[in-house]
């Protein structure tokens, strides 16, 4: 029987798949940065690179399709609001995660801050609820992009992208990481490209100065509606939280390819400010173009609010370009969601807590075999064949969201666990790579908030199967945890 103490990070690795000697994960990266770790994994991403992929890992079918989900629960201003929140405590969330990283540059991601500041049965608890997100998460972008495909075939069936879209975001997996990098970087480029596209063409229509806009596009009067600024009241601001957080989940994927960057006292927290400050101009700044130009009756996940707003702002062909750049910022988040599964996967076979075959990698460092098991969470995009793509679209993101959601609540945990036992242990905050500011008042807002958004989901019977699917498959983990390796295992070792 394995022991609950397993080491953290990919350390387990088998001996069979090193190269080259065993380095300390937290050491820092050799001068030529493609040292290799003893999880067969290599650090070759710069700091652009991890920004990039938290981006691509961001921006995706949470901002560009279900926004417009977003808008028509909670109204106008109510997104806008919803969105501010999102920020926010992703920030929070983020600033955590950046002390743990940089201080344990780990490959494979944050389960082991949970195992290492909570307990080995909630390290294994969050490595499968992240990988649920982000397998989930796949469906949810090669259902969206296939939604978007029928503006021009309306003839080929949704799930028929699906099944496209999945076998080309492996194949660019299978190759290497760095090419895995260097395609999640400009597919980023193109996605940025098109927010900052949205905002500019947008803001011009609101300021009037759009000659070639519909009449009665300008204004900020779409954020006064017949029932007033808030239409469905703070209800409808807090059922639609939950879909927000999965907007900005992807964030969190500095984390995870911690390991696989080079010098990462010094990338990761630099990765993380850069990050975080851009997805808030974005996000903020896209949805108030949005909400104020598409009217909140009409909006829903048919259709693109990024297309609406081109439409109306007199731009049709514009609309067809901006739905081609959309399908491939879902494409780039797909890419994004699929790295972390196979990483979470890798990792959970070098700790043995999963089996060991997952941990194995290929002469290019690649985990291969973990990569094919984490596309079956894709696949799961091809019930569009029997299930309406828009309610399923709806389910996926929703479980999602609650996996992304819990798993943002055991950093935030992971953090005020491990500055207690820094300090206990008689740590010096000044040694710290990286200090979260605001502590410990940060950390507790950001879980308090994640905890409304739990209740907020609740409420709304489109978003329930997230808490029918994601309760109990929490529960699981840790009663399978706790069955295997006996007590003791939700205490930190």
């Amino acid at each position: 029987m394995a022991r609950p103490d397993v080491p953290h990070g990919a350390a387990g690795a088998p001996a069979a798949l090193v190269a080259e000697p065993a380095r300390d994960p937290s050491a820092a990266a050799p001068e030529a940065g493609e040292g290799e770790l003893r999880s067969g994994l290599r650090r070759t991403m710069a700091s652009r690179h991890l920004v990039m992929i938290a981006l691509g890992g961001v921006i995706g079918s949470g901002l560009f399709v279900s926004s417009g989900y977003t808008i028509s629960q909670a109204g106008p201003l109510g997104a806008v609001l919803a969105y501010v929140i999102g920020a926010l405590v992703a920030y929070m969330v983020m600033a955590s995660l950046g002390e743990l990283s940089a201080k344990h540059p780990v490959a494979g991601g944050f389960h082991a801050h949970a195992t290492r500041n909570l307990g080995p049965a909630w390290g294994f608890a969050t490595a499968w609820l992240y990988w649920l997100c982000w397998a989930v998460a796949l469906g949810s972008e090669f259902t969206a992009a296939g939604i978007l495909m029928q503006r021009w075939f309306p003839g080929v069936e949704v799930w028929v992208w699906c099944l496209v879209f999945a076998s080309l975001l492996f194949a660019m997996n299978a190759v290497s990481s760095r090419v895995f990098a260097e395609t999640e970087f400009w597919f980023s480029l193109v996605k940025v490209a098109a927010v900052v596209a949205i905002i500019v063409v947008g803001a011009a229509t609101i300021l009037g100065i759009n000659p070639v806009a519909e009449a009665g596009t300008g204004g900020l009067g779409g954020f006064v509606t017949d029932e007033g600024l808030f239409p469905r009241g703070a209800t409808g601001v807090l059922v639609t939280v939950l879909a927000v957080f999965y907007a900005f989940s992807g964030t969190e994927l500095i984390g995870v390819a911690a390991g696989e960057a080079r010098d990462p006292e010094r990338t990761i927290p630099r990765a993380i400010r850069t990050a975080v400050i851009r997805l808030a101009v974005f996000f903020i700044g896209a949805i108030a173009v949005i909400a104020a130009l598409v009217p909140f009756e009409t909006a829903g996940t048919d259709e693109s609010p990024f297309v609406t707003v081109l439409d109306r702002a007199g731009l049709p062909a514009g609309g067809d370009l901006m739905n081609f750049v959309i399908i491939t910022a879902l494409l780039s988040a797909g890419n994004s969601g699929l790295y972390s599964c196979a990483r979470m996967l890798h990792s959970l076979g070098a700790e043995g807590q999963a089996p060991r075959w997952l941990s194995r990698t290929t002469g290019r460092g690649i985990p291969l075999i973990a990569l094919s098991l984490s596309m079956l969470g894709g696949l799961a995009s091809l019930l569009t064949s029997v299930i309406a793509p828009g309610s399923l679209f709806l389910a996926l993101v929703s479980i999602a969201g609650f996996a992304v959601v819990a798993v943002w609540i055991i950093i935030c945990a992971s953090h005020l666990g491990f500055r207690r036992r820094y300090r206990r242990d008689g740590g010096d905050l000044a040694d710290l790579p990286y200090r979260a500011p605001l502590f410990p008042v940060l950390p507790i807002i950001a879980l308090v908030l994640l905890g409304a958004s739990l209740i907020g989901v609740a409420l709304d019977p489109a978003q329930r199967a997230a808490l029918w699917c994601g309760v109990p498959f929490t529960l699981a983990c840790l009663a399978w945890f706790r069955l295997r390796h006996g007590p003791g295992v939700f205490s930190p070792r």
